[in-house]
């Protein structure tokens, strides 16, 4: 993996967590920086995470952030 990559920086290492307001309900919904969404345990709204990154266009992306993260982002 490479290290010094600034576009990955929100994906690798330890997650980070983020409290977001369920826009349905006004429940909490827990995002941790790896997520790429999570349903709220109250209504089951789907909220995504908005951390863009450049592992979705970037040809380096598999080397920087390895093979399942990049196809796990890739997926959505």
């Amino acid at each position: 993996m490479i290290a010094g990559c600034p576009g990955a920086a929100n994906i690798k290492g330890a997650p980070e967590l983020k409290i977001k307001s369920c826009p349905q309900c006004g429940g909490e919904i827990e995002l941790f920086t790896g997520d790429i969404e999570r349903a709220c345990d109250i209504c089951g709204f789907v909220a995504y995470n908005d951390t863009l990154s450049c592992i979705l266009w970037c040809r380096y992306a598999e080397d920087c952030v390895g093979e399942e993260t990049l196809n796990r982002y890739r997926s959505k």
